[in-house]
């Protein structure tokens, strides 16, 4: 069985992402472990990093439900602010097939202007599947 890593935060309950679950789902048996880094929105003027984890936290049990939705096996984690120090932590539990990195689309995306699907990839040795779409809006209250 597959086992695929999803890496995600903004984006996490975008349908660009489904179809990636599902287009893997249906190259054969699989499952999956979902990882939101606790990094801030840029529309939120004040945070704090509890409140970050929060937020984190709700997009992560909405994108479970969703999974479970789709029929698929997924559980998953809020992670470190940087993504790269997320994605280190989880691959020190279990190794992938593959990693899924959901961003958001080039300009407004931090992640891909730190070269991030590039830089999973030589660091870690695993195959990253990048995907871009659009901002899922969280309530923080």
């Amino acid at each position: 069985m597959a086992r695929y890593l999803v890496v995600a935060n903004q984006t996490l309950g975008a349908e660009h992402l489904a179809a990636k679950v599902r287009e893997c789902m249906a190259a054969g048996e699989c499952s999956f472990h979902v990882v939101v880094p606790a990094t801030h929105a840029r529309e939120q003027l004040n945070w704090t990093e509890g409140a970050a984890r929060v937020i984190a936290q709700r997009r992560l049990e909405a994108a479970l439900a969703r999974f479970a939705e789709l029929g698929t096996d997924a559980d998953g984690e809020v992670g470190d602010p940087s993504p790269m120090l997320a994605i280190r932590d989880s691959l020190r539990e279990i190794p992938y097939d593959g990693i899924i990195l959901s961003t958001l689309p080039p300009g407004p995306s931090r992640w891909l202007k730190q070269d991030l699907p590039h830089r999973v990839e030589r660091t870690f040795g695993v195959n990253v599947m990048h995907v871009a779409g659009k901002l899922e809006p969280v309530r923080t209250s």
